[in-house]
C-alpha cells in the first residue's frame, strides 16, 4: 500500500546496505493455508503471518472493530528504517 523510508534515521543508526528491500507499491501476493507467498520479504512475512493465520482460519475483526471491513488489517514491516505498509484481507 505505501513505504516511507527515514533517510536521517538510516544516517545517523544504520550500517552501510547495498540492497534492503524488494517491495514495491502495488506488489499483491496471495497467501494459501497462510502459508508465505513466493516473492514476500522474509521479514515482513514474519509480521504478517500471524494476522494472516488468523484471517484464514475465519477469525477477524481485530480490536473490536478496528477495520471497515473486519476481515482485513492495515500492517506494516519491522523496519524502522524503511517500512512498508500492507493491506491484508481476506478473498474468495
Amino acid at each position: 500500500m505505501r513505504m516511507a523510508c527515514y533517510h536521517d534515521l538510516i544516517e545517523k543508526y544504520e550500517n552501510p546496505i547495498e540492497h534492503a528491500c524488494d517491495m514495491k507499491v502495488g506488489m499483491s501476493f496471495v497467501s494459501e493455508n497462510a502459508t508465505r507467498p513466493p516473492g514476500m520479504c522474509d521479514s515482513a512475512w514474519e509480521t504478517l503471518k500471524p494476522w494472516v493465520a488468523q484471517l484464514a482460519n475465519g477469525g477477524g475483526d481485530f480490536y473490536d472493530g478496528w477495520m471497515k471491513n473486519k476481515h482485513s488489517a492495515m500492517l506494516s514491516c519491522n523496519d524502522g528504517f524503511r517500512p512498508v505498509s500492507f493491506l491484508i484481507e481476506t478473498i474468495e
